[in-house]
């Protein structure tokens, strides 16, 4: 879905994932300094958008997700991921109540499928899910902003900003108030030094939430009754993920990014550890990457991202 927003002065539209909203407004750094001294806003509006409505939305949501949402209160953000029998991630959704509906809003193009697999777990539940992609857009305000957000129909309040839900209709002139536009390659950057998973880019078809340091923020321990449950109990209680979620410091004088999937290798050695998951340019930091390693790969290792050295932070403890 192609945002409006393209229309302003010097976007430049982004590819791949994140096709249909800008990459950047022609100055990526000026955009991230934005960003992290609480002005501007980016443009979300190519994620989909799911509600969940009806007295049983939150006790029905629980028994499908990871994270405990039956006792939700309004307005409070949480994360949670539905997973396969076997515990790996299908789906990551981003998700606040506001006491009558459930707003989640996911990664562009998940929603159908997402909304196929809720609408056949309803059975005798009273509850309604709709795929609300076309009607609302989603839209992102760092920490510290004093933007209006009266127009918003949710709003995710979170410790590095916040997620509007916008009426998609109303997009363009709601971000008029916004402040400077900043493009998602600017988002991006600020995610990878959060240490944020994102959905298809650190997980892939056996990613389980350990791997990617999800427990701490998507996963209830206490609870259960969802599916891969067994997974995700058995992982934590002997403290062995397969693979671990790593920070990488990239050696700034490489003109290149590694892209995503290259293979990652210990320094000297020939065969690969993992791959890079995420990578970017930091206004601050310089080039950074996320990278996913086996388990048992040395913390103080270098490593090469095609032939790119780089020092590891740890998210994810060996």
């Amino acid at each position: 879905m192609k945002s409006p927003l393209l229309a302003l002065p010097g976007a430049v539209a982004a590819e791949g994932p994140d096709e249909g909203v800008a990459a950047h407004y022609g100055d990526l750094f000026r955009e991230q300094r934005a960003l992290a001294a609480g002005r501007g806003f980016t443009d979300l509006s190519h994620r989909g958008v799911i509600t969940v409505t009806g007295p049983d939305r939150l006790s029905w949501l629980h028994l499908l997700l990871t994270q405990h949402v039956s006792e939700l209160p309004p307005q409070q953000a949480t994360e949670a991921l539905v997973l396969s029998p076997n515990g790996h991630v299908e789906h990551a959704l981003y998700l606040v109540d506001d006491g009558e509906t459930s707003w989640i809003h996911v990664e562009p193009g998940d929603a159908p499928a997402l909304v196929t697999y809720l609408e056949s777990m309803k059975f005798w539940n009273r509850v309604e899910v709709a795929d609300a992609t076309e009607r609302y857009a989603v839209v992102f305000l760092p920490a510290g902003s004093t933007a209006p957000v009266e127009r918003a129909a949710a709003v995710r309040e979170l410790p590095w900003g916040r997620d509007l839900f916008l009426p998609r209709a109303e997009l363009a002139a709601a971000v008029a108030d916004f402040g400077p536009a900043a493009g998602i390659w600017a988002y991006e950057a600020l995610r990878v030094e959060g240490h944020r998973p994102r959905l298809g880019f650190e997980t892939d078809h056996r990613t389980i939430p350990h791997e990617v340091d999800w427990l701490g923020s998507a996963v209830h321990l206490q609870k259960g009754c969802y599916r891969g449950q067994e997974t995700v109990a058995r992982v934590h209680n002997l403290g062995r993920p397969p693979r671990r979620l790593v920070f990488l410091h990239l050696d700034g004088t490489a003109e290149k990014l590694p892209a995503h999937g290259t293979e990652v290798r210990v320094e000297g050695q020939e065969r690969p550890v993992g791959f890079v998951t995420s990578a970017a340019r930091h206004h601050e930091l310089g080039p950074i990457a996320l990278a996913l390693v086996k388990r048992n790969t040395p913390v103080d290792a270098v490593l090469l991202a095609d032939g790119v050295p780089g020092t590891q932070d740890v998210i994810v403890p060996a």
